[in-house]
C-alpha cells in the first residue's frame, strides 16, 4: 500500500489543543476525512486538480484505446478508482485515498502521462491546496469553537 504523509504544520498547534481538550480526536479526523472525500469527489465532476487548473485532455492515443462500454470520462473508464476513494479516521489521524494502486499515476503523472491531480496541490510536498486546507481548519475551528 502506497502511504505518503501531508504537512500538517498549518494545523498542528490547533490540533494539539483539541488532543488536550478532547483526548480522541476521532470524530474530528472523521469530519476532515469526510470533507476531503467530497472535494476529491467534485474534482471527478470539474476535471479539475485542488488548485482549479483543469486536466489535461486524454492523448488521442488513449482515447482510440478506450474500451467502447467505458464511461469516456477522464479518470472514469469504469468509476472504478471513484468508488474506490474512502477515509479512515482514528483517534490521531485520518487517511484520505483511493483503493486502486493506479490512482497514483494519476496523482504523480509519469513520463508519458501529464499529472491529473486529486488530492494534493503539491504530491511531493504533501501540501493541500489552500482552499482544502482552509476547509480543514475550518473543521478544526467548529470544534476547537464547541469544545
Amino acid at each position: 500500500m502506497l502511504e505518503i504523509k501531508l504537512d500538517d504544520s498549518a494545523f498542528r498547534a490547533d490540533l494539539a489543543t483539541l488532543y488536550r481538550r478532547l483526548g480522541n480526536l476521532t470524530p474530528v479526523m472523521q469530519s476532515i476525512g469526510m470533507e476531503m472525500e467530497s472535494r476529491i469527489s467534485g474534482r471527478f465532476e470539474t476535471r479539475t486538480d485542488p488548485n482549479g487548473k483543469r486536466w489535461a485532455p486524454w492523448a488521442p492515443s488513449t482515447l482510440d484505446s478506450y474500451p467502447e462500454d467505458g464511461n469516456r470520462q477522464l479518470l472514469d473508464r469504469y468509476g472504478d478508482m471513484l468508488l474506490s476513494l474512502n477515509h479512515k479516521a482514528d483517534a490521531t489521524s485520518v487517511r484520505i485515498g483511493f483503493g486502486k494502486p493506479y490512482a497514483a499515476f494519476h496523482e504523480w503523472g509519469t513520463k508519458r502521462m501529464p499529472r491529473r491531480g486529486l488530492i494534493f496541490a503539491d504530491p511531493d510536498g504533501g501540501t493541500l491546496a489552500k482552499a482544502d486546507e482552509d476547509a480543514v481548519l475550518n473543521i478544526i475551528g467548529i470544534w476547537l469553537a464547541g469544545n
